[in-house]
């Protein structure tokens, strides 16, 4: 899985107002046939009449890379269109000065693993046959009102940090919680994302084929355990709530956790979607990963998958609107006034707020339209790229860093929580000799209110910028120590709310829907207009890497017959 301490960082190097050279040329558009769409957006040039696929995916987020590549691998002809020069959308690399900057997701677990539990994303690339080399370690520094520690994942370790700095009480409810909720786990992971499709093909490749194994784990968890399989649908608070727990680091830490995960506290995030986090870092000889040449190497991986399977990808490509026919989407029309026409369908990895802006008035009934405008959206980011000399910044310093400056407040308040990645830890080629990358940032907390209306060229904008970041640079002077300097660093970027909103095509900036578990759903992947699917964060299953994946492997699923669907579960052993 990709926990959200890392797929919060919806930031992007188009935030920033510099020359950045193309990652990669026209060898990132390939055709199934002998054309190939060109990277500058020109797609006329690729065919000899109206561009045209089977599928035509709208973004090339992680959601719209893995539905592309995996349709591919089905054999349909699919095209990506990317508004940008860069690949990958929130979750893209960029380079400055010899630094390799992670834009998106920079904590993961279970890249490597496979099978049935493997996290989504993993299991898109095993069926893409791509591999992704990772660095394997075990913890991340912790700075809260309680003090500074090192914390480890796995059974025992984090025992010992609650006895230092929460005491014996705490110790008792962590052993209550992970007893309660471990034996569940084999609930939640029995059925693979990778098995689920959005029609009535689900009761084979889904229900018939995983029915014996979850009906093995209720089973084994015994009649107390099958009833608390039950709540997997529900707040995990329910859960917190059920066994009593008081401590108030305990339910602090837990908050924090969902917080990372989800962007809500327990009583918004799923039980299941927690209890899968606790199975994979609270087993024995659990890891976690960080790819060896960073998180562009995933985007990278589906591009290779995508590529390798005839499957297109256009950058450059900005896509105006959707075009609906007779009632149907039947393709898009981009910037430069090409239409793109889409044999069998149109997915939209943009936000729901988003392709709402893409289509025409009234393709959609008012009463959709009115949930979508409706709905609750997370709040934006601050973020904070540097790169800097390592002289005088301790040998063993940690990748991944968390600062709580006070729990009171709430993990969700604004300018309390800090994350920060120093993945040049790991992996030195991401900087320049004798020197670190870094991003900080403000996980899905920074109101689009306070930047609402500003100028970007403007003294203000300029003013807010510098106040509003301080809290992440006072976070990074606590987590460097005394040898960091700000005027060691080579390069100093901050993005704002603003530049999510302008860049990323995020409407309000926002990290995502604030869907609370108990209160409402993410909505599925089909729309009230036939040929019209989206995936990524505003659909099922959620926020958060594994989530997005999740979602563009279901919608890729959905737009294939079962037979098809079953064949590549079998290929992959799943």
């Amino acid at each position: 899985m990709a926990a959200n301490f890392c797929g919060l960082t919806l930031q992007s190097p188009f935030l920033y107002n510099f020359s950045r050279p193309t990652i990669r040329s026209s060898s990132f558009i390939r055709s199934s046939s002998s054309s190939s769409a060109s990277s500058n957006g020109n797609l006329k040039e690729s065919f000899s009449g109206e561009p045209e696929a089977d599928v035509v995916v709208i973004g090339s987020g992680i959601g719209g890379l893995c539905c592309g590549a995996l349709l591919a691998r089905y054999d349909q002809d699919v095209i990506v269109l990317e508004s940008h020069d860069h690949p990958g959308g929130a979750a893209h690399s960029f380079e400055i000065k010899g630094y390799k900057f992670d834009s998106g997701p920079s904590l993961f677990s279970g890249l490597q693993s496979r099978g049935p539990q493997a996290n989504p994303l993993a299991q898109v690339l095993d069926a893409l046959g791509e591999s992704l080399p990772c660095k394997k370690y075990d913890s991340w520094m912790v700075y809260l009102p309680e003090g500074d520690f090192l914390s480890r994942i796995g059974p025992t370790d984090f025992f010992k940090d609650l006895e230092k700095y929460a005491g014996p009480s705490a110790v008792q409810e962590w052993e209550k919680l992970l007893g309660a909720i471990l034996p569940l786990s084999s609930a939640a992971m029995a059925l693979p994302p990778l098995s689920i499709r959005g029609d009535l093909g689900v009761l084979s490749t889904a229900a018939a084929r995983y029915a014996p194994s979850l009906l093995k784990s209720f089973i084994k968890m015994g009649p107390k355990g099958a009833l608390g399989a039950t709540k997997l649908l529900r707040p995990f608070s329910e859960i917190v709530d059920s066994l009593e727990l008081k401590d108030p680091f305990i339910r602090n830490w837990i908050d924090l956790l969902a917080f990372l995960l989800a962007g809500v506290k327990s009583d918004g995030i799923l039980s299941a979607e927690m209890i899968y986090m606790f199975a994979e870092w609270y087993k024995p000889g659990c890891t976690l990963e960080y790819p060896i040449d960073g998180t562009g190497a995933v985007v990278e991986a589906l591009v290779r998958g995508l590529e390798k399977f005839g499957g297109r990808l256009s950058l450059k490509s900005h896509v105006e609107n959707i075009v609906i026919e007779n009632g149907k989407a039947v393709g898009v029309k981009l910037r430069n006034g090409q239409f793109v026409r889409a044999r069998k369908a149109v997915v939209s990895n943009a936000s729901m707020w988003d392709t709402l802006k893409l289509l025409p008035p009234g393709a959609l009934p008012d009463s959709y339209v009115k949930g979508v405008n409706t709905t609750p959206q997370c709040e934006s980011f601050m973020h904070l790229h540097l790169g800097f000399d390592a002289e005088g910044i301790a040998d063993d310093l940690e990748i991944h860093h968390i600062v709580v400056n006070d729990w009171d407040r709430g993990v969700d308040a604004d300018q309390n929580v800090v994350l920060i990645s120093v993945p040049s830890v790991l992996s030195p080629n991401l900087a320049p000799p004798g020197k670190h990358v870094l991003h900080a940032y403000c996980p899905g907390t920074e109101p689009f209110g306070l930047w609402e209306g500003l100028d970007r060229r403007s003294a203000e904008y300029k003013n807010l910028k510098s106040q509003r970041s301080e809290v992440m640079w006072r976070a990074v002077e606590r987590a460097l120590g005394p040898g960091f300097k700000r005027e060691k660093c080579e390069v100093s970027l901050v993005g704002t709310p603003l530049t999510h909103q302008r860049f990323l095509r995020r409407n309000r900036g926002t990290y995502g829907p604030a869907i609370e578990a108990g209160k409402g759903t993410f909505p599925a992947h089909s729309t009230p207009i036939p040929q019209l699917l989206c995936c990524g964060d505003s659909t099922f299953p959620g926020i958060g890497v594994p989530a997005v994946a999740a979602s563009g492997a279901i919608v890729a699923n959905s737009l294939v017959p079962v037979s098809k669907h079953s064949q590549l579960l079998d290929a992959i052993g799943l």
